[in-house]
Formats: C-alpha cells, structure tokens, sequence
C-alpha cells in the first residue's frame, strides 16, 4: 500500500526585484518573481516571517520600490509516494477522533532526504489505512529523530483542523523533561526569537529576526554538573527547548548538535560511562493537555522517560550521593 504524501526539503534563494516592478505589492511581486509557488503560499511566507526584503519582514500589501534583496528561507512541501510499513511505537491513547502515541528515540517523524521510508508516518498509515484521507497522515506537530516521547495524531480532516487550530491558539500543552548541563538555581522563562542558523542551516539559532519562542521551565533535581528539569512550550519552533538551552549556556546533555561532550571533574566511574554513550539530547515529552476535538472535553495524556534516560538519571543520583 502505497500514500501519496509530501516531504520537506529547505529551500533557499535571493533575487532581486526588478525596477519595472516598482509601486506594486509585494505579494503580487514575489508571484511574478517565483513563478514555481503560487501567489496564496507566497503570502503565507510573507506572513510566516520566511522571506526578507533588505533582511526585514514586511507585509503582503507593501509597495516596493525596486532593487531590494527578497531572501527565502523555508521548508518546501514536496509530493512523494510513501509506503505503509509496520513500524514499532506504543499507543498510549486513542479513540475515533485521535490517536496519541509514544514515540520511541530513534524513529524519524516523516519521510524526508536521507529517511524516505521507515518513519512513524509509514507506521501510521500501515496501522490506520484511513489516514491516508488526512493531511500528513494526521500528524500535527513533531519531535525531533532522537526526543521521545508523546504525540497528537488526528483520525480525520475535522479533527486534524480542530488540533491544528489548538495548537496555533497555543491551547495544546506539551510538558517535557530533559537533563540539561550546568547547575540552574531555579526555573524560568526564555523567550528569544528563532531562526534557521546564518551558515549552518540544518540547525536552529537565537536571532533577531527570527520568530518568537518562548520556553517555559522549572527545577525538578539539581545534581553536581547537571539539573533535571520540567519544561513547557508556549511555542513550538524547531529545536526549540534544545537551541533555547545552549543560547543559555545550559545546553541539553547528550544534544549531538547544539552541546558539546562535558565529563563533571571526579564523577563515579559508571556516570563517566554513561555521558559518554547518552549520544542523543536528553528530552522527553511527557504530557499532553488538550481539548477532545469532538467533545472539547480536556484530555490529559502523561507517559514515563524513556528506560535511557531513567538509567542516566539513576547515575547522576548515585554520583551525588558518592560526593556528599
């Protein structure tokens, strides 16, 4: 079985606006100029904060001049057949509205360069043939590759539409745990604009003008080197809780991409051990609060961490007991 679907791929360009173009919209401009993307999904963009003119965010209905710098810088949808496949997840919630499943450390979310098939979106459709009639198969939020935990799946185009907007109005709470490097004194808010990094664009940046984010969180265990930690998202930018972290110094343990590897100065022999092969970020999404698309009864949808991170956990415990 077989689903047509769409995949991601960045796309990122710079041209300049004709002067014949001058005293017209923007979005009318950007149309003339990128003739490969309709005019609606230019707008959006525009919107989105995804194209620049002269490195500022403007308008659709902005006038231009004239021999500005457009710069687009945004994940393409692209068509592509995906095949149904039996791929391992647990259910922890479901159903005839939505499902909610626990996404194991390693499984990639959709299908894309470099992972054309073995992903939770093949899963799903092998699983529930039916979501082959909902936009990306019911998925409408993602975790990262090597973040486990929780996840919203619609089992119909009202209910994807319904969880859509939740998440849009910032109605959906999404709770995380995560080990990050660093002793923090107590919880608090990050809220720092993001963007996709100036020279390395796989990866994600504090930036100006990027768009807001904003990371809520609160101390659950302090240990020697390291704080355990409770987090939610008001925002759900990508890498958000990773790239907020190491913008604070305090950057996720194990993060292969935004932190780099820190052994704590006399720590028992297995906590060595153990920093050394958590090869992956330390973040968990544990909890979900949301109102049943149907109903609009709240639902709360709590799972345990990962058995990784419980036994990285129980390391950093014994190390500090061993240096009291």
């Amino acid at each position: 079985m077989k689903l047509t679907l769409v995949t991601m791929t960045n796309y990122n360009t710079e041209k300049i606006i004709p002067e014949e173009q001058a005293g017209k919209r923007l979005d009318v401009v950007l149309a003339n100029i990128f003739p490969e993307f309709s005019r609606s999904r230019l707008k959006n963009w525009i919107i989105d904060g995804f194209i620049l003119v002269d490195g500022k965010v403007l308008r659709p209905r902005d006038f231009v001049t004239g021999g500005e710098l457009v710069s687009i810088d945004v994940i393409v949808d692209e068509s592509v057949e995906n095949e149904a496949e039996s791929i391992k997840f647990n259910i922890e919630y479901e159903d005839d509205e939505i499902i909610v499943i626990n996404k194991p450390v390693g499984l990639v979310v959709h299908p894309g360069a470099g992972n054309p098939n073995g992903t939770l979106l093949n899963g799903l459709i092998h699983q529930w043939p039916k979501l082959r009639e909902v936009p990306r198969a019911g998925i409408i939020h993602r975790l990262d590759k090597d973040t486990s935990g929780l996840m919203i799946i619609a089992k119909n185009i009202q209910a994807h539409n319904h969880l859509v907007q939740q998440l849009s109005n910032r109605e959906i709470s999404r709770e995380y745990e995560a080990i990050c490097c660093g002793v923090l004194t107590g919880g608090g808010v990050i809220d720092k604009p993001i963007g996709r990094h100036h020279k390395n664009r796989t990866k994600m940046a504090v930036r100006e003008d990027g768009k807001r984010a904003i990371t809520n969180y609160r101390v659950i265990k302090r240990f020697r080197a390291h704080t355990h930690i409770k987090v939610n998202l008001e925002t759900g930018r990508t890498h958000q809780i990773r790239v907020h972290f190491a913008f604070k110094k305090n950057a996720l343990l194990g993060d292969p991409t935004y932190a780099r590897l820190k052994i704590p100065s006399g720590c028992t022999e297995i906590l060595e051990s153990k920093i050394r092969s958590f090869r992956r970020q330390a973040l968990c999404a544990t909890k979900l609060e949301l109102c049943h698309p149907r109903t609009s009864k709240k639902i709360i949808i709590k799972t345990d961490i990962a058995s990784d991170f419980i036994d990285l956990l129980d390391a950093l415990k014994k190390d500090n007991m061993n240096n009291e």
